[in-house]
């Protein structure tokens, strides 16, 4: 009975997920497991030997076909296979088939809707949104879903568009700042000017306390002003999250 050899620069793979990327005029593929490929990108999974079948480069993952040292040289400027597929599964194209790709983007669709419902407002109303509504407006400003982008990513790039056509702003967070000292006062100041508005601030003696709504992307700026407030001689300054959102909760009273 005559025997099969398989070549040995061949390996064969099954039930894989495909990712393709096109550099240095080659095309350069990685074999990787179903659904991992997606938590990888959104930072979900952390270990790559999780994500990856095996670490090897493949000119075609279908036909075995291993890529050699010196193309991986040529096109990456490294040949360490392990940080290859690191950058193929980032910039990299995932290749699934049309009833996956379809039913793939609907699922990120869905989530970046409900990203953008979970962060923003009506500003009339103090209220979110329904995540239906969300989508609508997504549909009438044709958003389109990127498969290699994460749905948070792609919530922060939609809002700006659904603002032409939806009154929409980001649920603003409530903060309170304590301090005390002679920095006190410039703290204050420094605070509000980052603040979309101020809704208390009580003096006692050297000592302040002060309650303010700001956008989530002024938090890091106003965190840092506190804690290099708190270093100074003599002083002391603490900032409290009270809400992450600004939202009005329940029915309205009517008295």
């Amino acid at each position: 009975m005559s025997k099969i050899f398989t070549p040995t620069n061949q390996i064969r793979l099954t039930n894989v997920a495909v990712v393709r990327i096109k550099k240095g005029g080659k095309r350069f593929e990685i074999a990787c497991y179903k659904n991992k490929v997606v938590s990888w990108r959104d930072k979900i999974e952390n270990d790559i030997d999780e994500v990856l079948q095996t670490h090897t480069i493949f000119l075609n993952v279908s036909k075995g076909q291993v890529a050699k040292k010196e193309d991986l040289i040529k096109a990456f400027n490294k040949d360490d296979e392990t940080e290859i597929c690191k950058e193929i599964l980032a910039k990299g194209e995932l290749q699934v088939s049309d009833k996956e790709r379809n039913a793939h983007l609907e699922t990120i669709f869905k989530d970046i809707a409900t990203t953008v419902a979970d962060k923003c407002i009506n500003p009339e109303t103090k209220r979110p949104y329904p995540v239906s509504i969300i989508e609508k407006a997504m549909k009438d400003v044709h958003f389109s879903v990127k498969l290699n982008r994460n749905a948070k990513q792609q919530a922060l790039e939609v809002i700006p568009q659904l603002k032409a056509s939806l009154p929409l702003e980001r649920a603003r967070m409530r903060l309170r700042v304590t301090a005390t000292g002679k920095e006190a006062k410039r703290l204050v100041e420094r605070v509000s000017k980052l603040a979309s508005s101020v809704e208390s601030e009580e003096w006692c003696g050297a000592s302040v306390n002060l309650v303010c709504l700001i956008d989530p992307g002024q938090y890091r700026g106003v965190d840092e002003l506190v804690q290099s407030s708190a270093g100074s001689k003599g002083a002391s300054a603490v900032l409290e999250l009270i809400n992450l959102k600004e939202i009005t909760e329940g029915e309205e009273v009517i008295e």
